[in-house]
């Protein structure tokens, strides 16, 4: 594969400065418009970036925000039960991949870097654009984009061009067979020349998921579940599964609520008011509930409690040209979020209840300007975070509350953070641009240790103050408007959060994860090289190779308490672990694409991702997180009625000898030889039946088979038949 790597890049090379007759040309790719950058921009980008527009989002049809990144086959995604997806940058997951919500960060103190879903509680169904910047980000956003970031859009309150008001409104509702899956949505837009409204409600509902039914010979009985527990006469019963292929214990809803208010009172003067609300029932852990122990389930419950996520946020966009700026927005925002986890052994008396509360205010100022040739971008951005987490127990049967180990501190804690950036985008002529930046961050945590009766830590408080500068450099090459050629260097920066220093949990039987407060911050060191090129007027090839060194990277291993590298916990002997900045590793990969014209209506398009990591040990142990080859090749028709779509998306073998040991790879959801490979063919279609009615069906696994993502304790969807009725005027 690098050979063929080295060829393509030949191939741009030896006719860079080619003659373009661009009339030719029905499009050119580079000349996207990207938001993820803080401002909208046009022209050829140094990075590389998958952007979703509103349209695509309504013709891929996704259940959630999870699968509209996967969809793209671009981003890997992990999956631990029905209501979850953990996407994957690079190599990178959760409290290491940003996510960015109508530029306010959704990350906060206790994300963790195992699998997180919280990317499920955005609703693509009022996205108005989702992009994924690829590689280290922190330049603009500071901790955590250290293998990207997710942006999300969302829309806006449509204006008038006079004092008239004018209202839009538009509603769907879905159907999925093998997920179960009952959506409705309804939202309005009203508005006139200086004031707009928008609001929107989505409720989802999704059954236990039925998983495929074709099997590889080798694992006949792979994924299937063949017993439940079930609550009855105050005794848990284990049930005989009807339909092995039912995974029960993965069904869930969700409601998703975003008000708007947009006013304008003069040109370059934009006042928005933004509200979203998501909240959900209980999302039962169904990889947890799918453990064994001597032939039974493990656990008789093991559930989040209700997910709840507030962000109000207000929006200053100032677009008339100063001496300082051409543009300028200002964001404030308020989080508040609220979960909890919900667990109790097969048998047990008592469950265990820990509840986290989190609330995070933020100030956003970011600046644009054009000076001459140079194009100037610097900001500020401050945010604090605090955590209080509860815990107790409650009786199955009557309901007594006892004490338990709260996951944080219950003494509380606080996470602060502040950083200013200043980056410059020069245009040296028609073929070199340069792009140059650097940013200055800090942070300072504290948490508090009251009751050490369940672990008597030989410390009540825990506080850092870390600080660090990171930057990039790239140079862009476009010899004419169908090539482009970039080489980028940058740096990523990940401070410990509330989760890497203070956390306990049990995150398997007999092991126990303890809090560390000797961990410093983890870094990346990003090489990138990436070309696209319009080899005729039909044909447009595209590739990206990135090299990372991840220094310094917080993992969990091995530790001691008070000199004992086991202590009891949960009725049983575990082993001592914690997060601990042990190793480096090297991360590198490439992503190939093509996309091919076959005349005004119909495309073929294919995009290809392979991505390699180990530690540098004496074995070179592969690193955690990391997904096997995988990709989609798709075939597209559309004309003024009908959208149609054929697309296989693939994923390769990930053997069990390159999962790591002591890492979040979940070998034990996995087969005796790792996770095999799976193909799936999918077929949908929209028609136009009327001037606001559109009508959406799909199969999606057309062939039934069964498969599993990479670390996943959750099979895909068998064979699922979706059909959407969708209104908009």
């Amino acid at each position: 594969m690098k050979n063929a790597l080295f060829s393509l890049f030949c191939l741009f090379l030896l006719d860079a400065h080619a003659q373009t007759d661009t009339t030719r040309l029905p499009v050119n790719l580079d000349e996207v418009q990207v938001v993820a950058r803080k401002f909208p921009t046009k022209g050829p980008q140094f990075y590389q970036i998958e952007t979703i527009t509103r349209e695509l989002i309504a013709t891929r049809n996704p259940i959630n925000s999870a699968d509209l990144f996967g969809q793209t086959g671009n981003v890997f995604v992990q999956k631990s039960q029905g209501g979850g997806g953990s996407p994957v940058l690079r190599g990178f997951e959760s409290s290491r991949v940003l996510i960015v919500v109508d530029g306010v960060r959704l990350n906060n103190a206790i994300y963790r870097a195992g699998h997180l879903q919280n990317v499920l509680r955005i609703d693509p169904s009022m996205l108005e654009r989702a992009e994924v910047l690829f590689g280290p980000s922190s330049l603009i956003y500071g901790s955590d984009a250290l293998g990207g970031v997710m942006y999300f859009q969302s829309r806006n309150p449509e204006l008038s061009e006079a004092k008239n008001w004018v209202v839009k409104p538009g509603a769907y509702l879905r159907y999925g067979s093998a997920t179960g899956e009952r959506t409705a949505h309804a939202d309005v837009s009203a508005g006139n020349n200086k004031l707009g409204f928008l609001t929107s409600l989505t409720y989802a509902k999704f059954g236990d998921m039925v998983q495929g039914n074709r099997r590889r010979a080798a694992y006949p009985n792979f994924g299937k579940q063949f017993q439940y527990v079930e609550r009855a006469n105050n005794e848990d019963v284990v049930r005989t599964n009807s339909n092995p292929n039912r995974q029960v214990g993965s069904a869930y809803h969700q409601i998703d609520f975003l008000q708007k208010v947009l006013f304008r009172p003069s040109n370059g003067v934009q006042h928005m008011l933004n509200v979203q609300y998501s909240t959900t029932g209980n999302v039962p852990r169904y990889d947890r509930l799918s453990e064994l122990s001597s032939g039974k389930p493990r656990f008789a419950e093991w559930y989040y409690g209700p997910e709840n996520r507030l962000l109000t946020a207000y929006n200053l966009t100032l677009s008339r040209s100063t001496a300082f700026y051409d543009r300028a927005i200002l964001t404030a925002a308020y989080q508040a979020i609220s979960e909890s986890r919900i667990s109790r052994r097969l048998g047990a008396a008592t469950r265990s209840e820990q509840q986290e509360r989190v609330g995070v205010w933020s100030l956003n100022a970011d600046l644009q300007k054009q000076a001459g040739e140079h194009l100037i971008q610097y900001g500020v951005e401050v945010t604090h975070n605090t955590v209080n987490s509860t815990a107790q127990t409650v009786n199955a049967t009557t309901g007594a509350v006892g004490p338990f180990n709260s996951r944080y501190p219950d003494g509380g804690s606080t996470l602060r953070t502040a950083g200013l950036y200043l980056s410059d985008q020069l245009t040296l002529n028609k073929q070199f641009a340069l792009n140059a930046g650097l940013r200055y961050s800090l942070s300072d945590l504290t948490a508090r240790f009251i009751d050490k009766t369940f672990f008597p830590f030989p410390f009540n408080s825990i506080q850092q103050q870390p600080n660090a500068l990171t930057g990039n450099l790239g140079l862009l090459y476009s010899p004419n408007e169908r090539t482009r050629i970039a080489l980028l260097g940058s740096t990523g920066l990940r401070a410990p959060n509330v989760d890497d220093l203070t956390k306990v949990f049990d995150s398997r039987a007999g092991s126990l994860v303890v809090p560390n407060p000797a961990i410093k911050p983890e870094y990346t060191y990003n090489g990138e090289l990436s070309a696209s090129r319009w080899l005729w007027s039909w044909l447009r090839l595209e590739g990206t190779y990135f090299y990372t060194l991840f220094d310094k990277a917080i993992v969990v291993d091995a530790f001691t308490l008070d000199g004992q590298s086991k202590v009891p916990y949960a009725g049983q002997l575990s082993q001592v672990l914690a997060a601990q900045n042990k190793r480096s590793a090297i991360i590198q990969g490439w992503n190939v694409a093509a996309l091919v014209r076959l005349n005004s209506q119909l495309t073929l398009s294919s995009t290809l991702n392979h991505t390699n990591g180990s530690i540098n040990d004496a074995t070179n142990t592969p690193l955690d997180h990391i997904p096997p080859i995988f990709g989609r090749t798709a075939l597209f028709y559309q004309n003024k009625k009908v959208q149609a779509e054929a697309w296989a998306m693939y994923n390769g073998w990930k053997r069990i000898g390159d999962y790591n040991p002591d890492g979040e790879d979940n070998a034990q959801y996995a087969t005796p030889g790792g996770m095999p490979a799976w193909t799936t063919v999918n077929v949908r279609a929209s028609v136009k039946a009327g001037p606001y009615l559109t009508v959406q069906a799909a199969i999606e696994n057309l062939f039934d088979v069964n498969y599993r993502y990479f670390a996943s304790g959750i099979s895909a969807p068998g064979r699922n038949v979706v059909v959407t009725l969708r209104v908009k005027m």
